[in-house]
């Protein structure tokens, strides 16, 4: 009775978190989609699991065809285009992403089509045609084989291009448990058919840690890491301009002559580019921009770019591109559509490197704290 009732609880949580998580704008983005599937998908095999233990199928035979859906292989299609989802769109494209779903179609057909006739008596499967049937499920296994190692594996390999630390780090140990656990079920369940064994006792553990996942993934991923840091919206917030194409410049070597370098003025063609990017094309957000890279945006020498910000702004390099970095967290505080946005979240994703150097840029521009600023715009 208390096994169960842990499995309705898990079950509960996880159609609950999936459900907050595709309707909340809080959490909306396109990979995080993928993550309230997978917690579906789970929540079903523990449904299913529930019902054959409480031998709810014998009662009502026709829940059978819910049990006939292989979510089984959505959990690793859905971890796996999660992790994809949240790299950049150069990899992602490149992905064909409908074939990860052709076991689990292939699966559900084969199982629905088999009780078509021996749950609903629809027709009947002919005794000749039992082999071809086994035939058909003998492919099901080989799926299983394929898909249940090949994805998590495959979404190892897909991980480093993930380039928050943080992030990567809680998605590896997500990866870890769901992978886990789909090799443990599927050696389980292979002894089972070919040994005959009794698997039932192995069976209850795994729904067990399943139920733990769903907790692990609730607390971790939205909690304490903040899933609900939506990338995507914050990324049109800041990109919602259209870019100004800048006619082709000539490239400024190093040995400029001096009383050139003292004309430099606001107009200069060169800072009018670097206002361009910034303010239009939004570079600022890279928090591994450097010198290094705007000088070969321009086309001239990283001490030139030095040059004409010190000369016009008065200002480092450094100063110059993090003012940029505050006045768009600024914006974001602004905006009630980021109320629910921590203010790390924020400085992340405008560029910045740590909570430490935020806070010292933010304090150095504006004076105030991003707490203090936060609480005075109220």
């Amino acid at each position: 009775m208390i096994y169960t009732t842990l499995l309705n609880i898990a079950i509960f949580q996880g159609i609950v978190l999936g459900l907050v998580i595709l309707r909340s704008s809080l959490f909306n983005s396109h990979s995080n989609k993928y993550l309230a599937y997978l917690l579906f998908a789970l929540s079903f095999v523990l449904l299913n699991y529930v019902f054959e233990i409480e031998d709810t199928f014998t009662s009502y035979p026709f829940l059978r065809f819910l049990d006939d859906i292989e979510w089984i292989f959505l959990l690793p299609v859905f971890i796996f285009l999660f992790i994809i989802n949240r790299i950049d769109d150069t990899v992602k494209n490149k992905q064909k992403h409908y074939l990860y779903y052709i076991p689990f179609v292939y699966s559900s057909i084969v199982s629905i089509t088999y009780d078509l006739s021996h749950v609903a008596g629809l027709y009947t499967i002919p005794d000749s045609s039992i082999f071809l049937i086994n035939i058909l499920r003998l492919i099901q296994l080989l799926f299983a084989f394929i898909i249940i190692p090949f994805l998590p594996l495959y979404s190892y390999f897909m991980i480093r291009h993930l380039k928050d630390p943080q992030e990567k780090k809680w998605v590896i140990t997500l990866l870890t448990l769901i992978y886990l656990l789909l090799f443990v079920w599927l050696t389980t369940y292979m002894v089972g058919i070919f040994f005959g064994s009794d698997i039932s006792s192995t069976m209850s553990v795994l729904a067990l840690c399943a139920t733990f996942v769903m907790h692990w993934t609730a607390y971790i991923g939205i909690y304490k890491y903040k899933l609900a840091k939506n990338k995507e919206a914050i990324s049109h917030f800041l990109n919602n301009d259209s870019a100004v194409l800048y006619p082709s410049l000539p490239i400024v070597e190093n040995n400029i002559p001096q009383e050139y370098k003292e004309s430099i003025t606001a107009d200069n063609l060169y800072f009018q580019k670097l206002e361009h990017l910034c303010k239009d094309e939004h570079i600022y957000t890279d928090s591994t921009l450097n010198r290094e890279k705007v000088a070969e945006k321009l086309g001239i020498s990283a001490g030139y770019v030095s040059q004409i910000v010190n000369t016009i702004t008065g200002d480092n390099f450094a100063h110059y591109i993090n003012q940029y970095r505050v006045e768009a967290v600024k914006e974001m505080i602004s905006d009630p559509e980021y109320e629910n946005y921590t203010l790390l979240t924020m400085g992340l994703e405008c560029g910045f490197t740590s909570k430490t150097t935020f806070y010292n840029a933010f304090k150095k521009v504006t004076g105030q704290t991003p707490n203090e600023y936060k609480n005075s715009s109220k």
